[in-house]
């Protein structure tokens, strides 16, 4: 049971085929159930992802009025601010994700068991109800064709709830008002608020006291007109930090819910706040940068704020016993993801690096490309919550046939998503600027690589692979490291990016073997 933190996953029960965009791939846009269900949570998460850079832009050319100076200065303070956050951000919320959907399915199979009974009984007699539907819809089909219905009759009769013992599906319909009015006891949604709010404590302390050497070692020096602002900004916009951790690991919680709705609702009312408060901050009130930092964080705390109060009304924060938290599992798969974290910064920061010693016009176009490259991938990010909210639900019913299915479905509709981002990049490129004109092709045609590579995680952190995934990425990093040293070397600004989409190729690789491979224990402990 998962309870007892450990799957016995089968070679035959769960595994991905190798040639998975051929399988079904007629069903790939088809609004079934498990199609609706995939596009009901990736399309609210997708447009969460969205809103943050769009209310940044905006936020941007606000600040943007206040001279070259003040606009720098933000712009340094901003990357310090979300490189400590990402440092957090991605463990907390990927886990608290997994473990958040594995424990809120416990808790409704276990309200369904009838009493003398275990959860494995009703799980059988739940596959048993739907193979004797489809023994009736055979039945009744061919009776149908012989101009006879008593058969189909006594199956009918057989079947009666009256008659033979509820299914799970009617367990569950039973118990549907009484779960509605009784708040879930989650212990992971607790650890991930209790952590992400010690975590961004920390954060925001570290930020406060070392904005200086921070600042220093991003180039902006004592002497520099940049200084003064940037430390104002960045402090300020410090004080936001604990909103910031406890707002994510509450997403994390509502997405294991596969709730992505609320955090939609939540994420725009915080950035339409932001919006209207820049201004008035800015320029009514005269308070500058430090006007754009105290809006900011003011739109962080009603964001965390809407979040809390809709997650009171569906789980009891407080367990039972404080021994329930899950500590140790959030620890033990966030020092691993920390890894990942780390090796995917250093391949990003290295190819960056490497295309500034090519020049500052180099530099600054790969820049560009590089956040084209992976912002129109966002809407892949979608998919990967979906992916990981469906499966880590299927495993814990050990429904490995909706976990093939659902897993199938998503990447088919990644590779679809991919080959349309390709289209929209390629034309955006070319008519947006000369500039790009040569590195648009290029550019354009790895979007479905770069949203299989993004998805590919969500699989993995649906089935709670959290081990693989970190100690696959450091593999991955360091080819990916030998290979941006070599075709920088020989190929100049073209081999950055082959070796960039080399390291998305063997990220995806590294998703297909293991999906292919699941003849292991899949360990949530």
């Amino acid at each position: 049971m998962a309870g007892e933190g450990v799957f016995q996953l089968p070679e035959h029960e769960w595994k991905i085929p190798f040639l998975v965009f051929f399988k079904d791939a007629s069903l790939v846009f088809k609004l079934d159930e498990l199609g609706k269900e995939i596009i009901g949570i990736a399309l609210p998460a997708a447009l969460a992802l969205a809103a943050d850079p769009i209310a940044s832009l905006i936020d941007t050319a606000f600040i943007g009025h206040l001279g070259p100076v003040e606009l720098a200065a933000v712009g340094v303070s901003i990357a310090i601010f979300n490189q400590a956050s990402r440092v957090a951000v991605y463990p907390i919320v990927s886990i608290t994700t997994s473990l958040v959907a594995e424990e809120d399915t416990i808790a409704r199979l276990s309200n369904e068991v009838p009493k003398g009974e275990t959860s494995d009984m009703v799980s059988a007699k739940h596959s048993e109800t739907k193979e004797l539907k489809d023994i009736e819809d055979s039945l009744m089909l061919e009776n149908l064709e012989e101009g006879s219905t008593k058969n189909s009759e006594l199956l009918k009769a057989s079947l009666d709830p009256k008659t033979s013992p509820a299914p799970c599906d009617t367990i569950g319909g039973q118990n549907e008002a009484k779960s509605k009015r009784e708040k879930r006891n989650i212990p992971s949604a607790s650890t991930a608020l209790v952590i992400g709010g010690l975590l961004g404590l920390i954060q925001m302390l570290f930020l406060i006291f070392a904005a200086k050497p921070l600042l220093s070692f991003m180039g902006v020096k004592s002497g520099s007109p940049m200084l003064a602002p940037a430390l104002r900004y960045l402090t300020l916009r410090s004080l936001g930090a604990p909103a910031v951790l406890l707002s994510l690991a509450m997403q994390g919680v509502f997405r294991g819910f596969k709730d992505t709705k609320t955090p939609l609702y939540a994420t725009v009312a915080g950035d339409l706040t932001n919006i209207i408060l820049d201004p008035i901050f800015i320029f009514v009130c005269r308070l500058g940068v430090s006007g754009a930092a105290i809006a900011h964080v003011i739109s962080q705390y009603l964001i965390a704020l809407i979040l809390l109060l809709k997650l009171i009304t569906q789980v009891n924060l407080l367990p039972p016993r404080l021994k329930d938290l899950q500590f140790h599992r959030f620890l033990k798969n966030g020092f691993l993801l920390l890894g990942r974290v780390i090796a995917v910064t250093i391949c990003t920061t290295l190819a960056a690096s490497l295309a500034a010693r090519l020049g500052s016009i180099p530099m600054a176009a790969f820049q560009i490309c590089l956040q084209v490259w992976l912002t129109s991938s966002l809407l892949a990010d979608g998919l990967a919550v979906a992916a990981q909210a469906i499966l880590a639900c299927a495993f814990t019913e050990k429904d490995y046939g909706k976990a093939t299915a659902a897993a199938t479905r998503v990447l088919q509709m990644t590779f679809a998503l991919g080959l349309g981002l390709a289209g929209l990049v390629g034309v955006g490129l070319k008519f947006g600027s000369g500039v790009f004109t040569k590195d648009a092709n290029f550019i354009a045609a790895t979007q479905p690589i770069n949203c299989l590579a993004f998805v590919f995680d969500g699989v993995n952190f649906g089935a709670s692979d959290f081990a693989y995934t970190a100690y696959s990425m450091i593999l991955v990093s360091i080819l990916s490291i030998t290979s941006l040293f070599y075709l920088s070397r020989t190929n100049g600004f073209v081999g950055i990016w082959v070796a960039l989409t080399i390291y998305m190729v063997l990220r995806i690789l590294a998703g297909i073997w293991r999906d292919g491979h699941r003849d292991r224990t899949l360990a949530f402990s």
